[in-house]
């Protein structure tokens, strides 16, 4: 069994969003730039993470991604479960078909137990416990949230300068000169 780029992505994107979550939403753009992640891949991956509600988006301007839940309450088989990662080390699904005239293999319950340990282990693994983890190495995260740009729904107008007399009386007096 091997977890592909897929499930430590998501992982990935899901700590970083954890370690900011104080801050107010988290954009997909912000987390493809620190982690080196492709943008439409983590769209991908937070279409996903949202349908399992294990993110929540907020539209708009200061919008992003938070968590759907306490990270206390996430584990790492919920992300990687829900980014359709196979924890499959039997290769044939659990059906018990893994010989070539369909029977099943020698080392079926070998497997069958290794996927077993697997899941039990990334169930016990909660997302909280990985941000504590960066914590304890030192990484730190601003305490205040980004400033947020303002928005007017009137728009902006600049003065028009004129150079020309302001009153009748300064127009008549310039055309007797």
């Amino acid at each position: 069994m091997r977890l592909t780029t897929k499930g430590r992505f998501a992982v990935t994107a899901m700590i970083d969003l954890a370690l900011r979550q104080g801050n107010g939403p988290v954009t997909l753009a912000a987390i493809s730039q620190r982690q080196q992640i492709s943008l439409s891949y983590l769209e991908q991956l937070f279409g996903k993470l949202r349908r399992h509600e294990l993110v929540e988006s907020t539209r708009g301007p200061g919008g992003g991604y938070s968590l759907g839940r306490k990270a206390g309450d996430i584990t790492v088989a919920d992300i990687i479960l829900s980014v359709d990662e196979p924890l499959d080390a039997t290769h044939c699904g659990g059906r018990e078909n893994c010989r070539a005239d369909g029977g099943r293999c020698m080392t079926h319950d070998l497997w069958a137990t290794l996927n077993t340990r697997m899941l039990e282990f990334l169930e016990s693994v909660t997302l909280q416990k990985l941000v504590d983890d960066q914590h304890a190495r030192g990484i730190e995260i601003g305490d205040k949230p980004a400033a947020k740009r303002a928005i007017s729904s009137a728009p902006v107008v600049k003065p028009i300068r004129v150079n020309a007399p302001n009153s009748v009386f300064a127009l008549g007096g310039m055309t007797s000169k």
